[in-house]
């Protein structure tokens, strides 16, 4: 089962917001509050009965790391809540909890959600075994199909894959997921998932954890999600980052030691598999999307200016695929770019290929930057530069 990159440019909802939002929707959830950093715990707001504290991070695995954790007393929860805020889990800092009330009695299942661009279609996974990775449970447990994304087709889907599974946990799975395929289709998902979904006997259902995932190129047409990003933009700086300027930029090693000037999302995440796997380290993700800089460099200064914020950046590679637009005016918004960027003091090597290149050639030699056109041969300068600054 896929899950997301942590550089892809999708929008990985945190489960108290995935959770509010799915209660807008009908999706029975457990009470919760979330508690941010350096926010006091009043009692009185709080769930009633006994808790579980959660930390709140765009990542599965939580509960292995140590960040989710039963309170019993109040003193419980204000000693999980400091353990747990400012750690690191995945590459990710915890900035907010979320107290919830704990759930007692109930059997534990499984029901997800899944586009499959390639296909074309939504997979709908569910299992009477839940609380635990899908992935870790042997395949006779797990029923799957697909549908095309339309609401009847999906709906009798999730009902064909329901059936499969006897009594309570059946019409859980069948109830929980006609609702889910309701929500996913209307919030252009690309994800949800409910484990546990939290089963009694008697049919009633809770949704213990959940996660969602939603394309950020159709916030335009989801005016709830966009108010959520607006409101939490602390929460989602990337997210954030490209409503405000309207392309992706991603950190995706704060350690990262070569900083990245390209365009084209798919073009761009295979390149950072190619650099990973050439043993080099990549300091972030960025779709540029050049036909939108409209021959001024306010992208192009915002982008340098981040790469210069990373603390282990020693070289920036430039690799452009141009269609519609110039390498020779791109060049010499780049050169422009630079220079108001002097905190970038590192060396940029650049590969680009498409029109224009004579003239963006001229134009980069004389800002002293070296132009290849094979990827190869401009990795090999790359590794120079990073072998030499290493040195220094």
């Amino acid at each position: 089962m896929r899950r997301p990159l942590s550089f892809e440019p999708d929008m990985y909802l945190l489960e108290h917001d995935a959770k509010q939002l799915l209660a807008r929707h009908g999706i029975a959830v457990p009470d919760g509050r979330l508690i941010e950093r350096d926010e006091t715990i009043y009692r009185p707001a709080l769930p009633a009965g006994q808790w579980v504290v959660k930390g709140q991070i765009a990542s599965g695995g939580r509960g292995k790391a140590g960040i989710i954790r039963k309170a019993y007393t109040l003193q419980d929860i204000t000693d999980h809540v400091d353990a747990i805020l400012g750690a690191i889990v995945n590459g990710h800092q915890v900035q907010s909890v979320r107290i919830e009330q704990q759930v007692i009695g109930y059997d534990e299942a499984y029901v997800g959600l899944l586009l499959d661009a390639t296909a074309g279609s939504v997979r709908v996974i569910m299992s009477a075994r839940g609380g635990v990775e899908v992935e870790a449970l042997p395949p006779e447990d797990i029923r799957s199909a697909s549908a095309a994304p339309d609401a009847a087709a999906l709906a009798a889907c999730v009902r064909r894959v329901a059936a499969q599974f006897a009594g309570s946990v059946g019409s859980a799975l069948r109830e929980a997921g006609e609702k889910l395929a309701r929500v996913f289709l209307e919030r252009e998902a690309l994800l949800i998932e409910i484990n546990p979904l939290f089963v009694r006997p008697d049919g009633q259902w809770l949704a213990g954890d959940a996660k969602f995932v939603t394309d950020d190129n159709a916030l335009e047409r989801q005016p709830e999600i966009r108010e959520l990003l607006e409101r939490r933009a602390a929460a989602y700086p990337e997210a954030a980052l490209k409503l405000d300027h309207g392309f992706d930029f991603v950190v995706v090693d704060p350690q990262g030691e070569l900083g990245l000037l390209t365009t084209g999302a798919g073009l761009s995440m295979m390149l950072i598999d190619e650099l990973r796997a050439a043993g080099l380290k990549p300091y972030n993700f960025l779709d540029i999307r050049t036909g939108g800089l409209r021959g001024e460099t306010t992208r192009l200064v915002s982008v340098l200016s981040w790469i210069a914020a990373g603390p282990c950046v020693r070289a920036v590679l430039v690799n452009i695929f141009a269609g519609i637009t110039d390498l020779g005016e791109f060049s010499k918004l780049l050169v422009s770019a630079l220079q108001q960027v002097p905190r970038l003091r590192v060396p940029v090597v650049a590969r680009l290929v498409g029109n224009g290149l004579p003239a963006a050639r001229d134009v980069l030699a004389q800002a002293g930057v070296t132009l290849y056109t094979d990827l190869d041969e401009a990795v090999a300068e790359v590794r120079k530069h990073l072998k030499t600054n290493a040195q220094d």
